[in-house]
């Protein structure tokens, strides 16, 4: 008999406490398909940005050789000392250049659309507008075989982009 009494008070103390147990609140944990919070936004924005700025770096650097050597090029076709072969390989380096200068200022234009109808990238927006106008001008610069201030706008467009990224930090 003392012993089913003790069982009994064994269970009369314990069943208040796991009573208490079974009353926790269940938390749930969010979807991984809600939508990136703000600062990882902000922090893919700046991916793209420091993007640009690599492709473009890497961009002007390789103009700047090809810049070189078309304008020995011209100087000496306008001399009449550059044989032929040599004036269609530069026809076509000019051609890739302006193809090159157009292919960036395409990247730009979207990284613009994208900054302006993004929600958490709109407040950079303002910063980052006209980088694509840039592009643009040396577009129309390449186009007129003026590589070496193609080059020179392009490096004001990376700095232009490099005050939106730090202005993204």
């Amino acid at each position: 008999m003392p012993r089913i009494i003790a069982v009994l008070i064994v269970t009369i103390i314990l069943f208040p406490v796991t009573g208490y147990s079974q009353t926790r609140k269940r938390t749930t944990t969010k979807s991984s398909r809600t939508a990136p919070k703000a600062s990882e936004i902000q922090r893919q924005g700046a991916v793209r940005v420091a993007d640009q700025i690599k492709i473009l770096t890497r961009f002007i650097y390789l103009l700047g050789g090809v810049a070189k050597g078309l304008e020995g090029v011209d100087d000496a076709a306008r001399r009449n000392e550059a044989p032929r072969a040599i004036l269609e390989q530069a026809t076509r380096n000019k051609a890739t250049v302006r193809a090159s200068i157009q292919s960036v200022r395409e990247g730009l234009d979207k990284l613009e659309i994208d900054f302006r109808t993004t929600p958490g990238l709109q407040r950079y927006y303002t910063k980052l507008a006209g980088v694509a106008s840039g592009a643009a001008i040396a577009e129309d610069q390449a186009a007129a075989n003026q590589f070496d201030k193609a080059g020179r706008t392009l490096l004001e467009v990376v700095n232009h982009l490099t005050d939106v990224l730090l202005e993204m930090r």
